[in-house]
């Protein structure tokens, strides 16, 4: 099988991949990609398979199946998202003790108030880049307030968080990871000399199961920087890429401001047609894995393309039809199996909330015509804008 070179489709593959992921689709679910950094990998881009593959235990989530470690999990140690039963079972046991739906629930009023704050601040321009006006301060508040990360450190701890998730250079993604490190380390250490408090890493500091289990040190940072990237870093997404779907299909906006009762299915098609992360982490073949007529080798690097699969007119008809009364049932946008996204019921609460009262506050909500071309995060990993300009 031939080699696709991903970077040959320049810029109009970061910002529209979907048009370039049906053209591939139509020889075959899985093929060999060089990515825009140069790395050659398995792409799936069928939604079956790639559900199928998100469940298979012959892909593994260690990169030491391939001979390296990630630079993440070699700076910050073991994670859920790099992992394998049975050491993924023991953490996800661990941390879902704390991070329960209820503590989920509870955070309801709070990501209202907060979310209100932020539309009055909003409100008296006219105007305003939504990533940093909504978009990003509302789950970072969350998250961090939820963990009991300082409110003064969260500015920095957001462009740390960028380099990682959607790097420019190694070099910047290789500081952003080691300062973050350092950080958690000492926001740790802090915690331990506080003694327990009611946030959820003090939570982990202090839980322990039946039998006496407990995070090891390297496995609490390792969480904490889990839960700190990833549960925040989708939901500005989710917000960024709804508020976008909605203001470029004028039809389904005002179906959803007449029915509000449309929302939750509202979000459910913002996750499908361009869910916030584009690409599953890396998977590593632990056999020959047969995907379609296509034989994957052992050691190879396998990514699973969710925003691809969500387009597959087999499992969704009319995929690029963006529809918020559609059946979205089995979309992948959290992923599936074992490693489905422990944070997903948190985003989706943000999301509702802050997409319904960014609506009712702002009736006459568009996009800014003077802004230019939109800023793309780059990468295979997530789906988004660095910003998002809007007038009412």
């Amino acid at each position: 099988m031939a080699t696709v070179d991903l970077s040959e489709y320049g810029e109009g593959f970061t910002a529209d991949p979907y048009p370039y992921y049906a053209k591939l689709r139509e020889s075959g679910p899985v093929h060999h990609v060089r990515t825009s950094l140069g790395a050659e990998v398995w792409l799936i881009v069928g939604h079956a398979e790639a559900r199928a593959a998100l469940a298979d235990p012959r892909l593994s989530k260690s990169s030491s199946t391939a001979g390296y470690r990630m630079l993440d999990e070699a700076v910050i140690g073991p994670y859920l998202l790099v992992l394998d039963p049975p050491d993924h079972t023991r953490l996800r046991g661990l941390v879902a003790r704390e991070f329960t739906g209820r503590r989920v629930q509870a955070l309801r009023p709070r990501v209202q108030a907060l979310t209100d704050q932020l539309l009055d601040a909003m409100a008296p321009a006219g105007h305003a880049d939504l990533v940093d006006a909504l978009a990003f301060p509302l789950p970072i508040t969350v998250i961090c307030e939820l963990l009991g990360v300082p409110a003064a450190d969260r500015d920095t701890f957001r462009a740390w968080s960028r380099e990682i998730v959607a790097p420019r250079r190694a070099d910047e993604e290789n500081a952003a990871v080691h300062a973050l490190g350092d950080y958690l380390d000492e926001l740790i250490e802090d915690k331990r000399c506080a003694g327990p408090t009611d946030d959820l890493l003090s939570g982990l500091l202090h839980t322990r199961l039946e039998d006496g289990d407990r995070l090891s040190a390297a496995e609490l940072r390792a969480m904490a920087y889990l839960l700190l990237v990833a549960g925040h870093e989708t939901t500005v997404n989710l917000i960024a890429n709804g508020v976008r779907a909605l203001l470029a299909h004028p039809d389904q906006l005002a179906a959803l401001r007449a029915d509000f009762g449309l929302l939750d299915g509202a979000v459910e098609e913002m996750l499908r047609f361009d869910g916030p992360v584009e690409t599953g982490t890396a998977r590593f073949a632990r056999e020959p894995v047969p995907v379609g007529d296509t034989v994957i080798p052992q050691g190879a690097t396998v990514l699973v393309g969710l925003g691809a699969g969500d387009r597959d007119p087999d499992r969704f008809p009319d995929p690029d039809r963006f529809d918020i009364r559609r059946d979205t049932a089995g979309h992948l946008a959290f992923g599936h199996g074992i490693h489905y996204c422990l944070g997903a019921p948190l985003a989706r609460l943000e999301g509702r909330i802050a997409i319904r009262a960014l609506l009712e506050r702002f009736p006459s909500l568009t996009l800014d015509p003077s802004a230019g071309p939109l800023d793309w995060l780059p990468g295979l990993l997530m789906r988004g804008v660095r910003r998002l300009p809007v007038r009412w």
